[in-house]
Protein backbone atom coordinates (compact mmCIF):
# COMPACT_ATOMS: atom_id res chain seq x y z
CA UNK A 1 0.00 0.00 0.00
CA UNK A 2 1.33 3.38 -0.84
CA UNK A 3 1.70 6.56 1.52
CA UNK A 4 -1.24 8.32 0.89
CA UNK A 5 -4.56 8.12 2.50
CA UNK A 6 -7.58 10.17 1.25
CA UNK A 7 -10.79 10.69 3.12
CA UNK A 8 -13.57 10.04 0.56
CA UNK A 9 -16.05 9.82 3.22
CA UNK A 10 -15.32 13.34 4.80
CA UNK A 11 -14.96 14.94 1.71
CA UNK A 12 -18.31 13.60 0.33
CA UNK A 13 -20.07 14.44 3.75
CA UNK A 14 -19.11 18.45 3.20
CA UNK A 15 -20.05 18.41 -0.38
CA UNK A 16 -23.19 16.47 -0.48
CA UNK A 17 -24.72 16.39 3.57
CA UNK A 18 -23.67 20.13 4.50
CA UNK A 19 -23.07 22.32 1.43
CA UNK A 20 -25.50 20.14 -0.54
CA UNK A 21 -24.27 20.34 -4.09
CA UNK A 22 -26.51 18.00 -5.38
CA UNK A 23 -28.64 20.87 -5.32
CA UNK A 24 -27.09 23.21 -7.98
CA UNK A 25 -26.32 20.11 -10.51
CA UNK A 26 -27.85 19.50 -14.16
CA UNK A 27 -28.50 23.37 -14.40
CA UNK A 28 -26.92 26.18 -15.73
CA UNK A 29 -22.93 25.55 -15.63
CA UNK A 30 -23.67 22.45 -14.17
CA UNK A 31 -25.78 21.66 -16.83
CA UNK A 32 -23.70 18.23 -17.46
CA UNK A 33 -22.95 16.49 -14.00
CA UNK A 34 -25.36 15.00 -11.88
CA UNK A 35 -24.66 13.39 -8.40
CA UNK A 36 -23.99 9.57 -9.95
CA UNK A 37 -21.47 11.38 -12.14
CA UNK A 38 -20.03 13.38 -9.56
CA UNK A 39 -19.53 10.97 -7.11
CA UNK A 40 -17.92 8.44 -10.14
CA UNK A 41 -15.64 11.28 -10.67
CA UNK A 42 -14.09 11.59 -7.02
CA UNK A 43 -14.39 7.15 -6.53
CA UNK A 44 -11.68 7.36 -9.74
CA UNK A 45 -9.86 10.05 -8.74
CA UNK A 46 -9.36 8.48 -5.57
CA UNK A 47 -7.84 5.46 -7.63
CA UNK A 48 -5.91 7.60 -9.83
CA UNK A 49 -4.77 9.75 -6.45
CA UNK A 50 -3.33 6.30 -4.45
CA UNK A 51 -1.88 4.30 -7.70
CA UNK A 52 -0.29 6.89 -10.35
CA UNK A 53 0.31 9.56 -8.14
CA UNK A 54 1.12 8.42 -5.23
CA UNK A 55 3.55 5.95 -6.94
CA UNK A 56 6.38 8.42 -7.54
CA UNK A 57 6.07 10.76 -4.46
CA UNK A 58 9.33 8.89 -2.92
CA UNK A 59 11.14 8.44 -6.38
CA UNK A 60 10.34 12.21 -6.99
CA UNK A 61 12.10 13.34 -3.73
CA UNK A 62 15.49 10.49 -4.18
CA UNK A 63 15.79 10.66 -7.68
CA UNK A 64 17.56 14.62 -8.77
CA UNK A 65 16.25 16.45 -11.45
CA UNK A 66 18.46 17.25 -14.22
CA UNK A 67 18.90 20.52 -15.88
CA UNK A 68 21.03 20.27 -19.85
CA UNK A 69 21.03 23.31 -22.01
CA UNK A 70 18.21 24.99 -20.45
CA UNK A 71 16.37 21.57 -20.55
CA UNK A 72 15.06 19.80 -17.16
CA UNK A 73 14.35 15.92 -16.95
CA UNK A 74 12.18 14.99 -14.35
CA UNK A 75 11.61 11.09 -12.54
CA UNK A 76 9.92 8.82 -14.25
CA UNK A 77 7.11 8.40 -11.98
CA UNK A 78 6.29 12.35 -12.36
CA UNK A 79 5.39 11.25 -16.15
CA UNK A 80 3.39 8.34 -15.64
CA UNK A 81 1.30 10.42 -12.95
CA UNK A 82 0.83 12.93 -16.26
CA UNK A 83 0.23 10.54 -18.53
CA UNK A 84 -2.28 8.60 -16.57
CA UNK A 85 -4.07 12.00 -15.59
CA UNK A 86 -4.35 13.15 -19.21
CA UNK A 87 -5.25 10.16 -20.66
CA UNK A 88 -8.43 10.25 -18.34
CA UNK A 89 -9.08 13.32 -19.29
CA UNK A 90 -9.25 14.66 -16.04
CA UNK A 91 -7.72 18.23 -17.12
CA UNK A 92 -11.24 19.18 -18.69
CA UNK A 93 -13.14 19.16 -14.67
CA UNK A 94 -11.86 23.05 -14.53
CA UNK A 95 -12.76 23.96 -18.14
CA UNK A 96 -15.59 26.19 -18.83
CA UNK A 97 -17.76 24.27 -21.81
CA UNK A 98 -16.01 26.18 -24.78
CA UNK A 99 -12.82 24.89 -23.57
CA UNK A 100 -14.20 21.60 -23.32
CA UNK A 101 -15.34 21.48 -20.02
CA UNK A 102 -17.57 18.89 -18.39
CA UNK A 103 -19.59 21.23 -15.96
CA UNK A 104 -18.25 20.28 -12.87
CA UNK A 105 -18.70 22.63 -9.81
CA UNK A 106 -15.32 24.15 -8.67
CA UNK A 107 -16.40 22.80 -4.94
CA UNK A 108 -15.75 18.95 -7.08
CA UNK A 109 -13.34 20.46 -8.52
CA UNK A 110 -11.02 21.25 -5.61
CA UNK A 111 -12.12 17.83 -3.95
CA UNK A 112 -10.56 15.93 -6.70
CA UNK A 113 -7.21 18.30 -6.94
CA UNK A 114 -7.06 17.58 -3.24
CA UNK A 115 -6.41 13.68 -3.39
CA UNK A 116 -3.92 14.74 -6.11
CA UNK A 117 -2.04 17.29 -4.28
CA UNK A 118 -2.26 15.25 -1.23
CA UNK A 119 -0.65 11.73 -3.10
CA UNK A 120 2.14 13.82 -4.91
CA UNK A 121 1.60 17.76 -4.66
CA UNK A 122 4.52 18.23 -7.37
CA UNK A 123 2.82 16.00 -9.80
CA UNK A 124 -0.01 17.93 -9.52
CA UNK A 125 1.77 21.11 -9.64
CA UNK A 126 2.67 20.16 -13.47
CA UNK A 127 -0.42 20.17 -14.33
CA UNK A 128 -1.13 24.07 -14.71
CA UNK A 129 -1.33 24.78 -18.19
CA UNK A 130 -5.20 23.83 -18.41
CA UNK A 131 -5.62 25.63 -15.15
CA UNK A 132 -4.50 28.93 -16.33
CA UNK A 133 -5.35 28.37 -19.74
CA UNK A 134 -9.37 28.79 -18.02
CA UNK A 135 -7.93 31.57 -15.89
CA UNK A 136 -6.36 33.91 -18.66
CA UNK A 137 -8.84 32.84 -21.30
CA UNK A 138 -11.40 36.10 -20.21
CA UNK A 139 -8.33 38.24 -20.30
CA UNK A 140 -7.00 37.17 -24.27
CA UNK A 141 -8.41 38.52 -27.84
CA UNK A 142 -9.44 35.70 -29.84
CA UNK A 143 -6.08 35.29 -31.50
CA UNK A 144 -4.26 35.09 -28.95
CA UNK A 145 -7.21 32.15 -27.55
CA UNK A 146 -6.81 29.98 -31.07
CA UNK A 147 -2.71 30.38 -30.95
CA UNK A 148 -2.10 30.04 -27.11
CA UNK A 149 -4.89 29.28 -24.93
CA UNK A 150 -6.61 26.40 -26.60
CA UNK A 151 -3.16 24.32 -27.46
CA UNK A 152 -3.06 24.46 -23.44
CA UNK A 153 -5.93 22.59 -23.18
CA UNK A 154 -5.75 20.37 -26.30
CA UNK A 155 -2.11 19.84 -26.38
CA UNK A 156 -1.84 19.49 -22.44
CA UNK A 157 1.27 22.23 -22.33
CA UNK A 158 2.84 23.39 -19.37
CA UNK A 159 2.58 27.11 -17.87
CA UNK A 160 4.13 28.80 -15.01
CA UNK A 161 3.55 31.94 -13.40
CA UNK A 162 6.59 34.27 -13.88
CA UNK A 163 6.53 37.32 -11.33
CA UNK A 164 9.51 36.83 -8.65
CA UNK A 165 13.28 38.32 -9.29
CA UNK A 166 16.29 38.00 -7.07
CA UNK A 167 16.47 41.32 -5.52
CA UNK A 168 13.13 42.27 -5.13
CA UNK A 169 11.30 39.01 -3.64
CA UNK A 170 7.91 39.28 -2.50
CA UNK A 171 8.53 43.10 -3.42
CA UNK A 172 7.05 42.58 -7.21
CA UNK A 173 7.10 46.38 -7.81
CA UNK A 174 10.47 46.72 -7.84
CA UNK A 175 11.10 44.22 -10.36
CA UNK A 176 13.37 45.36 -13.14
CA UNK A 177 12.67 42.93 -15.95
CA UNK A 178 11.48 44.96 -19.10
CA UNK A 179 9.37 44.57 -22.02
CA UNK A 180 10.36 46.38 -25.62
CA UNK A 181 7.85 47.09 -28.55
CA UNK A 182 9.08 45.15 -31.50
CA UNK A 183 6.70 46.85 -33.67
CA UNK A 184 5.58 43.75 -34.92
CA UNK A 185 2.75 42.73 -32.56
CA UNK A 186 5.24 41.04 -30.14
CA UNK A 187 7.61 42.50 -27.69
CA UNK A 188 10.99 41.19 -26.43
CA UNK A 189 11.30 40.61 -22.86
CA UNK A 190 14.74 40.69 -20.94
CA UNK A 191 15.47 39.88 -17.32
CA UNK A 192 16.02 37.31 -14.60
CA UNK A 193 13.14 35.67 -12.77
CA UNK A 194 14.02 33.15 -9.86
CA UNK A 195 11.55 30.20 -8.28
CA UNK A 196 9.71 29.83 -10.98
CA UNK A 197 7.57 26.93 -10.30
CA UNK A 198 8.35 24.12 -13.09
CA UNK A 199 10.02 26.61 -14.86
CA UNK A 200 11.02 23.78 -17.75
CA UNK A 201 9.91 20.04 -17.40
CA UNK A 202 10.35 17.29 -20.10
CA UNK A 203 6.74 16.06 -20.59
CA UNK A 204 4.97 18.71 -22.61
CA UNK A 205 5.94 20.12 -26.12
CA UNK A 206 5.89 23.76 -25.07
CA UNK A 207 5.32 25.66 -22.23
CA UNK A 208 3.57 29.08 -21.93
CA UNK A 209 5.38 31.40 -19.07
CA UNK A 210 3.22 34.16 -17.89
CA UNK A 211 5.75 36.81 -16.88
CA UNK A 212 4.89 39.90 -15.29
CA UNK A 213 7.49 43.03 -17.36
CA UNK A 214 7.90 46.63 -17.50
CA UNK A 215 7.48 48.30 -20.82
CA UNK A 216 9.87 50.90 -21.98
CA UNK A 217 8.67 54.25 -20.46
CA UNK A 218 6.18 52.33 -18.13
CA UNK A 219 5.92 53.79 -14.06
CA UNK A 220 7.64 52.78 -11.51
CA UNK A 221 6.07 50.26 -9.29
CA UNK A 222 3.40 47.39 -9.47
CA UNK A 223 1.02 50.04 -11.67
CA UNK A 224 3.73 50.07 -14.57
CA UNK A 225 4.01 46.08 -15.37
CA UNK A 226 2.19 44.60 -17.65
CA UNK A 227 1.34 40.63 -18.43
CA UNK A 228 3.20 39.00 -21.31
CA UNK A 229 2.74 35.26 -22.85
CA UNK A 230 6.26 34.28 -23.42
CA UNK A 231 6.54 31.01 -24.82
CA UNK A 232 9.32 27.82 -24.55
CA UNK A 233 8.73 27.41 -28.60
CA UNK A 234 7.44 29.86 -30.64
CA UNK A 235 4.06 28.90 -32.64
CA UNK A 236 3.70 29.64 -36.19
CA UNK A 237 0.61 31.22 -37.91
CA UNK A 238 -0.86 26.71 -38.28
CA UNK A 239 -0.03 26.02 -34.81
CA UNK A 240 3.23 24.15 -35.75
CA UNK A 241 5.96 24.53 -33.16
CA UNK A 242 8.76 26.74 -34.44
CA UNK A 243 12.01 28.48 -33.05
CA UNK A 244 13.20 28.08 -29.76
CA UNK A 245 12.36 31.13 -27.60
CA UNK A 246 14.88 32.99 -25.14
CA UNK A 247 13.66 31.87 -22.34
CA UNK A 248 15.96 29.51 -20.98
CA UNK A 249 16.26 27.97 -17.72
CA UNK A 250 19.54 28.84 -16.04
CA UNK A 251 20.04 26.98 -12.83
CA UNK A 252 17.33 24.44 -10.67
CA UNK A 253 17.01 25.55 -6.97
CA UNK A 254 18.61 23.04 -4.51
CA UNK A 255 15.48 22.92 -1.89
CA UNK A 256 14.41 21.36 1.83
CA UNK A 257 11.71 19.54 0.23
CA UNK A 258 9.18 18.99 -2.75
CA UNK A 259 12.15 17.96 -4.89
CA UNK A 260 10.42 16.89 -7.97
CA UNK A 261 8.98 20.17 -8.37
CA UNK A 262 11.62 22.08 -10.94
CA UNK A 263 11.82 25.48 -8.81
CA UNK A 264 13.79 27.51 -11.41
CA UNK A 265 15.70 30.50 -12.09
CA UNK A 266 14.85 31.53 -15.99
CA UNK A 267 16.61 34.10 -18.26
CA UNK A 268 14.68 35.90 -20.65
CA UNK A 269 16.33 37.40 -23.53
CA UNK A 270 20.15 36.90 -22.45
CA UNK A 271 21.51 35.14 -25.89
CA UNK A 272 18.21 34.94 -28.35
CA UNK A 273 15.33 37.54 -28.00
CA UNK A 274 12.44 36.30 -26.35
CA UNK A 275 9.53 36.92 -27.82
CA UNK A 276 6.49 37.25 -25.83
CA UNK A 277 2.57 38.56 -26.78
CA UNK A 278 0.71 41.31 -24.50
CA UNK A 279 -2.32 39.21 -22.79
CA UNK A 280 -5.40 41.19 -24.23
CA UNK A 281 -3.27 43.79 -25.55
CA UNK A 282 -4.19 45.92 -22.67
CA UNK A 283 -1.17 47.19 -19.89
CA UNK A 284 -3.02 45.70 -16.58
CA UNK A 285 -0.54 42.69 -15.63
CA UNK A 286 -0.69 43.16 -12.04
CA UNK A 287 -4.48 42.76 -11.79
CA UNK A 288 -4.39 39.86 -14.28
CA UNK A 289 -1.32 38.13 -12.99
CA UNK A 290 -3.55 38.60 -9.51
CA UNK A 291 -6.03 35.66 -10.53
CA UNK A 292 -3.46 33.49 -10.98
CA UNK A 293 -2.32 34.27 -8.01
CA UNK A 294 -5.43 33.95 -6.21
CA UNK A 295 -6.14 30.51 -7.74
CA UNK A 296 -2.32 29.62 -6.55
CA UNK A 297 -2.95 30.51 -2.95
CA UNK A 298 -6.13 28.19 -2.99
CA UNK A 299 -4.08 25.30 -4.47
CA UNK A 300 -1.31 25.87 -2.03
CA UNK A 301 -3.69 25.84 1.21
CA UNK A 302 -5.27 23.15 -0.30
CA UNK A 303 -2.08 21.11 -0.54
CA UNK A 304 -1.08 21.86 2.82
CA UNK A 305 -4.31 20.71 4.50
CA UNK A 306 -4.36 17.85 2.31
CA UNK A 307 -0.59 17.01 3.50
CA UNK A 308 -2.07 16.81 7.02
CA UNK A 309 -4.94 15.25 6.67
CA UNK A 310 -2.76 12.12 4.82
CA UNK A 311 -0.51 12.32 8.16
CA UNK A 312 -2.96 12.04 10.21
CA UNK A 313 -4.28 9.30 8.71
CA UNK A 314 -0.90 7.61 8.84
CA UNK A 315 -0.50 8.11 12.21
CA UNK A 316 -4.08 7.54 12.83
CA UNK A 317 -3.06 4.21 11.35
CA UNK A 318 -0.39 3.66 13.40
CA UNK A 319 -1.64 4.17 16.56
CA UNK A 320 -4.00 1.42 16.35
CA UNK A 321 -1.35 -1.32 15.54
CA UNK A 322 1.55 -0.10 17.66
CA UNK A 323 1.72 -2.03 21.16
CA UNK A 324 3.69 -0.12 23.81
CA UNK A 325 2.72 0.39 27.51
CA UNK A 326 0.20 -0.61 29.85
CA UNK A 327 -3.20 1.39 30.13
CA UNK A 328 -2.12 3.99 32.48
CA UNK A 329 -4.93 3.41 34.77
CA UNK A 330 -3.09 0.31 35.58
CA UNK A 331 0.66 1.66 34.79
CA UNK A 332 1.43 0.39 38.54
CA UNK A 333 0.43 -3.42 37.75
CA UNK A 334 3.55 -5.32 36.25
CA UNK A 335 1.49 -7.88 35.08
CA UNK A 336 -1.10 -5.56 32.98
CA UNK A 337 -1.12 -6.08 29.27
CA UNK A 338 0.54 -3.85 26.92
CA UNK A 339 -1.97 -2.09 24.66
CA UNK A 340 -2.06 -0.11 21.09
CA UNK A 341 -0.69 3.65 21.80
CA UNK A 342 -3.96 5.07 20.49
CA UNK A 343 -5.56 3.88 24.21
CA UNK A 344 -2.88 6.35 25.77
CA UNK A 345 -4.61 9.56 26.57
CA UNK A 346 -1.74 11.96 25.58
CA UNK A 347 -1.71 10.27 21.92
CA UNK A 348 -5.58 10.38 21.87
CA UNK A 349 -5.60 14.20 22.55
CA UNK A 350 -3.01 14.64 19.52
CA UNK A 351 -4.74 12.45 17.48
CA UNK A 352 -7.97 14.55 17.66
CA UNK A 353 -6.19 17.92 17.58
CA UNK A 354 -5.34 16.31 14.32
CA UNK A 355 -8.02 15.54 13.48
CA UNK A 356 -10.19 18.85 14.44
CA UNK A 357 -8.01 20.76 12.45
CA UNK A 358 -8.11 18.96 9.52
CA UNK A 359 -11.57 18.68 9.50
CA UNK A 360 -11.84 21.68 10.10
CA UNK A 361 -9.34 22.90 7.47
CA UNK A 362 -11.03 21.16 5.02
CA UNK A 363 -14.26 22.47 5.79
CA UNK A 364 -12.64 26.03 5.16
CA UNK A 365 -11.61 24.99 1.46
CA UNK A 366 -14.70 23.73 0.35
CA UNK A 367 -16.78 26.31 2.09
CA UNK A 368 -14.62 28.33 -0.16
CA UNK A 369 -15.04 26.78 -3.02
CA UNK A 370 -18.83 26.46 -2.47
CA UNK A 371 -18.99 30.58 -2.64
CA UNK A 372 -16.88 29.97 -5.76
CA UNK A 373 -19.74 27.58 -7.07
CA UNK A 374 -22.55 30.56 -6.00
CA UNK A 375 -20.49 32.77 -7.99
CA UNK A 376 -20.73 30.61 -11.25
CA UNK A 377 -24.46 30.45 -10.58
CA UNK A 378 -24.71 34.26 -10.17
CA UNK A 379 -21.75 35.76 -11.82
CA UNK A 380 -22.78 39.11 -10.96
CA UNK A 381 -23.22 38.79 -7.15
CA UNK A 382 -20.41 41.25 -5.90
CA UNK A 383 -20.56 40.27 -2.80
CA UNK A 384 -19.39 36.69 -3.31
CA UNK A 385 -16.44 37.46 -4.69
CA UNK A 386 -15.65 39.80 -1.74
CA UNK A 387 -16.10 37.07 0.45
CA UNK A 388 -14.29 34.56 -1.82
CA UNK A 389 -11.61 37.00 -1.04
CA UNK A 390 -11.94 37.37 2.30
CA UNK A 391 -11.58 33.51 3.00
CA UNK A 392 -8.55 32.77 0.45
CA UNK A 393 -5.77 34.32 3.19
CA UNK A 394 -7.19 32.32 5.70
CA UNK A 395 -7.40 28.86 3.14
CA UNK A 396 -3.67 29.97 2.47
CA UNK A 397 -1.90 31.74 5.57
CA UNK A 398 -3.81 30.10 8.20
CA UNK A 399 -4.05 26.57 6.15
CA UNK A 400 -0.39 26.46 5.80
CA UNK A 401 1.02 27.51 8.95
CA UNK A 402 -1.43 25.30 10.75
CA UNK A 403 -1.14 22.22 8.58
CA UNK A 404 2.88 21.99 8.99
CA UNK A 405 2.77 23.05 12.61
CA UNK A 406 0.21 19.80 13.48
CA UNK A 407 2.25 17.95 10.68
CA UNK A 408 4.98 18.18 13.51
CA UNK A 409 2.42 15.88 15.98
CA UNK A 410 1.86 13.41 13.31
CA UNK A 411 5.37 12.36 13.34
CA UNK A 412 5.67 12.52 16.70
CA UNK A 413 2.76 9.58 16.71
CA UNK A 414 5.34 7.47 15.39
CA UNK A 415 8.38 7.99 17.84
CA UNK A 416 11.58 8.21 16.12
CA UNK A 417 10.02 5.71 13.75
CA UNK A 418 8.90 8.88 12.49
CA UNK A 419 12.00 10.55 12.01
CA UNK A 420 13.46 7.84 9.34
CA UNK A 421 12.29 7.59 5.81
CA UNK A 422 10.61 4.09 6.45
CA UNK A 423 7.41 6.55 6.93
CA UNK A 424 6.32 9.41 4.82
CA UNK A 425 5.81 12.07 7.41
CA UNK A 426 9.14 13.12 7.22
CA UNK A 427 9.45 13.96 3.98
CA UNK A 428 5.73 15.31 4.21
CA UNK A 429 7.00 17.93 6.75
CA UNK A 430 9.71 19.09 4.56
CA UNK A 431 7.20 18.87 1.25
CA UNK A 432 4.95 21.10 3.42
CA UNK A 433 6.86 23.86 4.84
CA UNK A 434 7.14 25.75 0.99
CA UNK A 435 3.61 26.02 1.39
CA UNK A 436 3.64 28.50 4.23
CA UNK A 437 6.50 31.16 2.00
CA UNK A 438 4.65 30.14 -1.67
CA UNK A 439 2.70 33.00 -3.14
CA UNK A 440 3.09 35.26 -0.56
CA UNK A 441 4.44 34.59 3.08
CA UNK A 442 2.15 34.33 6.08
CA UNK A 443 3.10 37.64 7.01
CA UNK A 444 2.05 39.21 3.79
CA UNK A 445 -1.53 36.84 3.72
CA UNK A 446 -2.27 38.81 7.03
CA UNK A 447 -1.23 41.98 5.47
CA UNK A 448 -3.75 41.06 2.64
CA UNK A 449 -6.86 39.86 5.10
CA UNK A 450 -6.55 43.41 6.98
CA UNK A 451 -5.73 45.98 4.44
CA UNK A 452 -6.99 44.76 1.52
CA UNK A 453 -9.72 42.07 2.47
CA UNK A 454 -11.40 43.80 4.91
CA UNK A 455 -9.66 47.61 4.58
CA UNK A 456 -11.42 48.19 0.93
CA UNK A 457 -14.85 47.84 1.97
CA UNK A 458 -14.72 49.35 5.25
CA UNK A 459 -15.48 45.80 6.75
CA UNK A 460 -18.54 45.17 5.03
CA UNK A 461 -17.93 41.60 3.78
CA UNK A 462 -16.35 40.81 6.97
CA UNK A 463 -19.25 42.17 9.12
CA UNK A 464 -21.61 40.05 6.70
CA UNK A 465 -19.51 36.84 7.51
CA UNK A 466 -19.40 37.22 11.34
CA UNK A 467 -23.23 37.91 11.18
CA UNK A 468 -24.19 34.20 9.72
CA UNK A 469 -20.84 33.16 12.47
CA UNK A 470 -23.16 35.09 14.93
CA UNK A 471 -26.46 34.18 13.76
CA UNK A 472 -25.87 29.96 13.99
CA UNK A 473 -24.19 30.93 17.69
CA UNK A 474 -28.13 32.37 18.41
CA UNK A 475 -29.94 29.63 16.92
CA UNK A 476 -30.46 25.97 18.61
CA UNK A 477 -27.91 24.43 16.39
CA UNK A 478 -28.16 20.50 17.19
CA UNK A 479 -31.78 20.55 18.97
CA UNK A 480 -30.13 21.81 22.43
CA UNK A 481 -27.25 18.92 22.13
CA UNK A 482 -24.22 21.84 20.89
CA UNK A 483 -25.96 24.64 23.45
CA UNK A 484 -22.52 24.39 25.47
CA UNK A 485 -20.77 24.72 22.37
CA UNK A 486 -22.83 27.73 20.34
CA UNK A 487 -21.83 29.68 23.78
CA UNK A 488 -18.04 29.46 23.34
CA UNK A 489 -18.57 30.58 19.56
CA UNK A 490 -20.82 33.28 20.92
CA UNK A 491 -17.90 34.07 23.22
CA UNK A 492 -15.37 33.62 20.68
CA UNK A 493 -17.34 36.08 18.04
CA UNK A 494 -17.15 38.51 21.35
CA UNK A 495 -13.76 38.38 21.46
CA UNK A 496 -12.72 39.00 17.57
CA UNK A 497 -14.97 42.09 17.43
CA UNK A 498 -13.02 43.92 20.05
CA UNK A 499 -9.58 42.82 18.52
CA UNK A 500 -11.33 44.06 15.43
CA UNK A 501 -12.11 47.33 17.01
CA UNK A 502 -8.96 47.85 18.82
CA UNK A 503 -6.89 46.98 15.12
CA UNK A 504 -9.05 50.23 13.92
CA UNK A 505 -8.21 52.02 16.86
CA UNK A 506 -4.51 51.49 16.44
CA UNK A 507 -4.13 53.28 13.46
CA UNK A 508 -4.90 56.94 15.07
CA UNK A 509 -1.86 55.35 17.50
CA UNK A 510 0.31 54.21 15.41
CA UNK A 511 0.14 51.69 11.85
CA UNK A 512 2.86 49.82 13.46
CA UNK A 513 0.76 48.75 16.06
CA UNK A 514 -1.48 47.53 13.64
CA UNK A 515 1.30 45.87 11.94
CA UNK A 516 2.42 43.97 14.72
CA UNK A 517 -1.06 41.86 14.90
CA UNK A 518 -2.27 41.42 11.28
CA UNK A 519 -0.80 37.85 11.74
CA UNK A 520 -2.21 37.03 15.05
CA UNK A 521 -5.89 38.66 13.61
CA UNK A 522 -5.65 36.26 10.48
CA UNK A 523 -5.23 33.55 12.96
CA UNK A 524 -7.89 34.35 15.48
CA UNK A 525 -10.15 35.01 12.61
CA UNK A 526 -9.68 31.75 11.18
CA UNK A 527 -9.94 29.94 14.46
CA UNK A 528 -13.57 31.36 14.56
CA UNK A 529 -14.31 30.82 11.14
CA UNK A 530 -12.90 27.30 11.34
CA UNK A 531 -14.70 26.43 15.15
CA UNK A 532 -18.00 27.88 13.21
CA UNK A 533 -17.68 25.27 10.15
CA UNK A 534 -17.27 22.28 12.82
CA UNK A 535 -19.73 23.20 14.65
CA UNK A 536 -22.37 23.29 11.22
CA UNK A 537 -20.65 20.22 10.66
CA UNK A 538 -21.93 18.71 13.86
CA UNK A 539 -25.39 19.80 13.43
CA UNK A 540 -25.89 18.10 10.19
CA UNK A 541 -24.15 15.08 11.43
CA UNK A 542 -26.54 14.80 14.92
CA UNK A 543 -29.35 15.11 12.29
CA UNK A 544 -28.39 12.27 10.64
CA UNK A 545 -27.56 10.03 13.73
CA UNK A 546 -30.72 9.06 14.86
CA UNK A 547 -31.45 7.40 10.76
CA UNK A 548 -27.61 6.43 10.37
CA UNK A 549 -26.39 2.98 9.58
CA UNK A 550 -24.32 1.09 11.89
CA UNK A 551 -21.56 1.50 9.67
CA UNK A 552 -21.76 5.30 9.53
CA UNK A 553 -22.33 5.96 13.02
CA UNK A 554 -18.68 6.09 14.10
CA UNK A 555 -18.27 8.83 11.61
CA UNK A 556 -20.89 11.17 12.61
CA UNK A 557 -19.86 10.79 15.97
CA UNK A 558 -16.41 11.58 15.16
CA UNK A 559 -17.24 14.57 13.54
CA UNK A 560 -19.70 15.82 16.83
CA UNK A 561 -16.66 14.91 18.88
CA UNK A 562 -14.44 16.82 16.48
CA UNK A 563 -16.57 19.92 16.57
CA UNK A 564 -16.65 19.85 20.82
CA UNK A 565 -13.07 19.25 20.90
CA UNK A 566 -12.34 22.29 18.95
CA UNK A 567 -15.13 24.15 20.62
CA UNK A 568 -13.82 23.28 23.92
CA UNK A 569 -10.21 23.70 23.47
CA UNK A 570 -9.36 26.30 20.43
CA UNK A 571 -12.17 29.01 20.93
CA UNK A 572 -11.62 29.76 24.53
CA UNK A 573 -8.16 31.03 23.34
CA UNK A 574 -8.91 33.73 21.07
CA UNK A 575 -9.64 35.23 24.49
CA UNK A 576 -5.73 35.56 25.20
CA UNK A 577 -4.74 36.94 21.64
CA UNK A 578 -7.50 39.53 22.37
CA UNK A 579 -6.03 40.48 25.52
CA UNK A 580 -2.30 40.53 23.96
CA UNK A 581 -3.40 42.34 21.22
CA UNK A 582 -5.25 45.40 23.29
CA UNK A 583 -1.52 45.18 25.24
CA UNK A 584 0.77 45.73 21.94
CA UNK A 585 3.27 48.40 22.44
CA UNK A 586 5.77 50.10 20.34
CA UNK A 587 8.61 48.31 22.61
CA UNK A 588 9.12 45.90 19.32
CA UNK A 589 9.43 48.70 17.14
CA UNK A 590 11.55 50.90 18.85
CA UNK A 591 14.30 48.69 19.76
CA UNK A 592 17.43 48.53 18.32
CA UNK A 593 18.12 46.10 15.38
CA UNK A 594 21.41 45.09 17.47
CA UNK A 595 19.37 44.24 20.16
CA UNK A 596 17.98 41.49 17.93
Amino acid sequence: MGHYRSNLRDVEFNLFEVYRIQDSLGSGPFAQMDVDTARDILAEVERLAANEFADGFVEGDRVPLTLVDGDVTVPPGISKALDAYFAGEWHRMSLPEHLGGVGAPPSLVWSCMAMLVGANPAALMYLAGPFFATIIDPLVTDEQRRRWVVPMVERQWGATMVLTEPDAGSDVGAGRTRAVDAGDGTWHITGTKRFITNGDFDWPENIVHLVLARPEGAAAGTKGLSLFIVPKFWVDEDGRLAERNGAVVTKIEDKMGLKASATCEVTFGETTPARGVLVGEVHEGIAQMFKVIEYARMLVGTKAIETLSTGYLNALAYATQRVQGPDLARATDKAAPRVEIIRHPDVRRSLMMQKAHVEGLRALVLYTASVQDRIMLDPGAADLVKLNDLLLPMVKGYGSEKSYELLAQSLQIFGGSGYCKDYPLEQYIRDAKIDTLYEGTTGIQGMDLFFRKIGRDQGTTLARLLGEVQAFAKGDAGNGQLAAERDLLAAGLDEMHSMLGTLVGFFGESIYKVGLNTTPFLFGLSELVVGWLLLRQAEVALAALDAAAESDRAFYEGKVAAARWFAANVLPTLAARRVVLEHTDLGLMDLPDAAF
